[in-house]
């Protein structure tokens, strides 16, 4: 078989035979084939798509060419979550304690940001001492004892993607469904969860710019689940504004804390709540999402999944006394309160714009591998809908680094747009994607 007919055959519009996507895949992993060609044939998926089976057979090519997590000795149902990435997105954080402390494990595979999306290992290395690059052994050991575990990919967990991925950057085919669910899915799988809740966030911080790409991406995914047998739900939730008040990874950590405290942003935490209910429900660990909503509520407000969430930093080597001071996290030196000028309706709280103020100011990366400032960020004091009057706190911007912090005072107050208009409070949770398609909310 030659790969120059894979390539020709797919830049025609034809479905390509499972042989053929794992005959493409395993000769790229392992260098037999020049970036060229590969290039060559992303593209032609990028004009020509996939089929749904296509899709699926790309995906377990891509996991199936590393190491596949075996997670058969941690007991249960384990689930797992991922999130298309957005802005002030501090959910892992609350849910990883929150539904261990719910007796679900749950095994978590997460990575870093890039851009302006922050990535949970980012905010983790915010805490002193943790441990996230794990052996195996390790990571079953913690799933084993604590019901929770969280690690960075290896560059033995579906090494193509990771191949594949670079080359998708630099040759403009990101934006391509297929690819991206495979991209996804085969992290996912490779991860070794039973169970798998995808967040696929919509909106101006979002990947996802438009509805319909949303539903059609969470479907795309779902039904990979269902073909490679693993039950997969995805949640479509608003990425217009930010989540969370805290755009920054020392600043996210401590926000995490304070939802677990049963405090924090009601936003941030009602989608918290939802997200964990449903994995709960895949879980089969409550009859029904009010029930596991109500559940988690309960371990919240009693301080048990905070309990969780310093027994996990203690098991992966983190310093827990953050739990009860949260100054000892990284901090900024530099404080800079934005006030509104004008007195009015909060009409817009624009997610890509803050989220691209807080990369300016060290929190975010540019590029991989860039150095970040854990302790800058962005703290949001309103969001869309609240009245505010001129001279009123907006936001607060820290920083270590004085250059940008002029011209991101400048950016924050074009991205707080100020009416008099009354407008509604964003909507959070647009939708859920199962089996049988997509459910409005």
């Amino acid at each position: 078989m030659r790969l120059l007919d894979i390539i020709t055959k797919k830049r025609d519009g034809f479905v390509l035979t499972d042989l053929e996507i794992n005959t493409l895949i395993h000769a790229y992993t392992n260098d037999e084939i020049p970036d060229y060609q590969m290039a060559a044939w992303l593209m032609s998926v990028y004009f020509q798509g996939m089929t749904i089976e296509e899709t699926a057979t790309l995906t377990m090519a891509m996991a199936n060419s590393g190491n596949m997590m075996d997670l058969t000795a941690v007991p249960g149902i384990k689930v797992d979550k991922h999130s298309t990435g957005g802005v002030a997105d501090t959910t892992t954080l609350i849910l990883a304690p929150l539904i261990a402390a719910a007796g679900v494990p749950i095994a978590k595979m997460s990575g870093r940001g890039l851009g302006f999306t922050g990535g949970t290992l980012d905010k983790l290395d915010a805490i002193a001492g943790i441990k996230t690059t794990l052996s195996q052994s390790e990571f079953i050991s913690i799933l084993q004892k604590h019901n929770v575990a969280v690690i960075g990919q290896s560059i033995d967990i579906a090494p193509a993607d990771g191949k594949i991925y670079a080359l998708r950057d630099v040759t403009a085919t990101v934006e391509s469904i297929p690819l991206i669910a495979s991209s996804i899915m085969s992290k996912k799988i490779a991860a070794g969860a039973n169970k798998i809740l995808l967040d696929v966030k919509v909106g101006k911080g979002a990947f996802m710019k438009k509805m319909e790409d949303a539903i059609k991406l969470a479907e795309t995914m779902v039904h990979i689940g269902q073909l490679v047998g693993r039950e997969t739900r995805a949640i479509v939730s608003s990425m217009d504004e930010p989540l969370g008040q805290a755009i920054g990874n020392s600043l996210e950590v401590q926000e995490a804390i304070n939802i677990l405290s049963g405090r924090g942003e009601e936003s941030l935490r009602h989608v918290s709540l939802f997200l964990g209910a449903h994995m709960l429900h895949m879980a089969r660990a409550v009859p029904n999402i009010t029930v596991g909503y109500e559940t988690l509520t309960k371990l919240l407000d009693n301080k048990i999944a905070l309990a969780k969430f310093k027994e996990f930093i203690l098991a992966q080597g983190g310093n827990a006394n953050i739990i009860d001071n949260p100054n000892l996290l990284p901090q900024a030196k530099i404080k800079v309160k934005v006030v509104s000028t004008d007195r009015g309706f909060v009409q817009m709280v624009d997610a890509a714009k803050i989220g691209n103020c807080a990369m300016r100011l060290g929190a975010g990366r540019e590029y991989k591998g860039q150095k970040i400032d854990l302790a800058a960020g962005i703290m949001l004091e309103q969001r869309v809908g609240d009245f505010v009057e001129k001279g009123q706190l907006l936001c607060t911007i820290y920083a270590n680094d004085e250059r940008h912090v002029k011209e991101v005072q400048a950016l924050l107050l074009d991205a707080i747009k100020i009416g008099s208009d009354k407008v509604s409070k964003t909507k959070l949770v647009l939708g859920t994607v199962d089996i049988q398609g997509f459910q409005a909310i």
